[in-house]
């Protein structure tokens, strides 16, 4: 099982849609895993999103309205999935990229500030695509060395994740990975979730959907947009149209609240300079 320093949770949503702020959560799933070595706990919950579901959402989960006509709202189980997760990291499979940002927005909505910062951050996906670029299926079988029969249920789609990170963990532990640009480092995937937060979080970026990132001097900048490039800090002190602009806007929640951030810190920065 997972070398453990902190309790961590795996866990997939399904949603109306992928737009991580306009769409809702319809089903989460998660599994608890604890470092003292308890049995792990599972949560699985069917959510009423008070919005209609897209078509091609349906396709892929099978799930519809009338499905989710009785089930609670994301208001109603805010609390049951903020108490779950606790304190715990968290793991899942493109879960950088879309499950933490919508859950992230879920609970804003609502006055839960979860916070990402001190938790390490395992995306499972972002192993298998730098190792073996392929599908939630593909990677169960290739690891597993058997076929994934219920895909996109989401208690069905984080065991197979759970199962896919542990063959991945014993395939590649004491191999290299080289990048595209011909950069090897040693060892990279370790039964340590540390070292596997770092390995599946290389992308530069202080936010989940990568609005913005860091450039080569540790500095946020803007990954879109008129100021691409360009310090966030700076910018938004010196256009405050531009701040006003991203705190209206349909960005996360993580975009707004660190923008405010970087422009208090650029103020007190400026004052202590006088």
């Amino acid at each position: 099982m997972f070398n453990l320093d902190k309790d961590i949770v795996f866990f997939d949503v399904e949603s109306t849609g992928l737009h991580v702020i306009r769409d809702r959560i319809i089903q989460i799933a998660m599994i608890k895993h604890f470092k003292n070595g308890n049995p792990p706990q599972e949560l699985s919950l069917l959510i009423n999103p008070g919005i209609p579901i897209s078509e091609e959402a349906i396709k892929v989960h099978g799930i519809t309205p009338s499905d989710l006509a009785n089930k609670p709202t994301f208001q109603q189980v805010a609390k049951e999935i903020f108490d779950f997760i606790g304190d715990a990291d968290l793991a899942g499979y493109n879960s950088n990229r879309f499950d933490i940002p919508i859950l992230m927005e879920e609970f804003a909505r609502y006055g839960f500030d979860f916070i990402i910062d001190h938790r390490k951050l395992i995306d499972v996906q972002r192993i298998f695509y730098k190792m073996e670029p392929r599908t939630l299926k593909a990677a169960y079988q290739f690891y597993c060395h058997k076929d994934f029969e219920n895909a996109h249920d989401a208690l069905e789609d984080i065991r197979a994740t759970i199962a896919v990170l542990q063959g991945q963990i014993e395939k590649y532990e004491g191999k290299d990975y080289t990048d595209e640009d011909g950069n090897t480092k040693p060892s990279p995937i370790k039964n340590d979730m540390q070292v596997l937060h770092e390995f599946t979080n290389d992308l530069k970026t202080p936010d989940a959907t990568q609005k913005f990132r860091y450039d080569d001097q540790g500095n946020i900048v803007f990954n879109f947009g008129k100021y691409i490039g360009q310090k966030v800090d700076k910018v938004i002190y010196e256009d405050r149209n531009y701040y006003h602009w991203i705190l209206e806007k349909e960005f996360s929640a993580q975009v707004k609240k660190l923008t405010k951030k970087l422009l208090k810190e650029y103020e007190a920065k400026l004052k202590n300079e006088k």
